[in-house]
């Protein structure tokens, strides 16, 4: 897997990479964050790559995935997505720090575009406004995913008792009792209080059950 730039971003991505067993090359071009690194992941490289050449002398044509973490440069940024693209490279995942930069490194060709830092303030104001516990979205923010304890009107009911999928347009995937592990949900399970729930739907209907009192 190749990363490029090892901000905070570009790290956290090629650090957690690493822990999940796959190799890393990263090239950053600030020599002090190559030095933090080297020692950290399979390969560091330093290297400017919006220079074409040097992307292709250091071998990140040979990668079909790459990670763009650059994001104190628009058009260092752009330049490197166009460079990946110009080498072959298949998906590229890219972060944009604005909307214009996101447009940008879609019409070059980048497959994936992060929004980093305006998703964590997402997941943040719904966490700190309701009684979810964790919350990831997706399709642009209109379908989620989250984590959260049942609303006092649901304990102790079963899922065919609550009618939440009829009452609120969110579905329970998931549940887990306190010392267990998460399982399946289905129409017999029975909410505890101590229960955390695992539950999809669009974001708005979301919102409202975990608002339920």
């Amino acid at each position: 897997m190749l990363v490029v730039g090892l901000g905070r971003f570009g790290s956290a991505t090629a650090r957690s990479l690493m822990r999940m067993g796959r190799e890393v090359m990263a090239i950053e071009k600030n020599p002090e964050l190559v030095q933090e690194w080297s020692s950290k992941l399979t390969y560091v490289v330093e290297a400017d790559t919006t220079h074409l050449d040097t992307l292709r002398q250091v071998g990140a044509g040979e990668f079909s995935t790459a990670v763009v973490g650059i994001g104190s440069s628009i058009e260092a940024s752009v330049l490197t997505t166009a460079n990946l693209i110009d080498l072959g490279v298949d998906q590229i995942w890219a972060k944009a720090i604005s909307d214009a930069h996101g447009k940008i490194l879609r019409r070059i060709g980048a497959e994936h575009v992060l929004y980093p830092e305006t998703e964590a303030g997402d997941r943040v104001a719904h966490l700190m406004s309701s009684r979810m516990l964790d919350y990831i979205d997706f399709d642009d923010g209109h379908f989620a995913v989250v984590k959260m304890r049942p609303p006092e009107s649901v304990k102790g009911l079963t899922l065919a008792q609550a009618r939440i999928r009829d009452t609120f347009g969110v579905t329970v995937v998931g549940i887990k009792p306190p010392g267990k592990e998460f399982t399946y949900a289905d129409m017999d399970t029975r909410m505890g209080r101590q229960d955390v729930l695992i539950v999809a739907g669009h974001v708005d209907r979301l919102s409202a059950f975990a608002a339920q009192p």
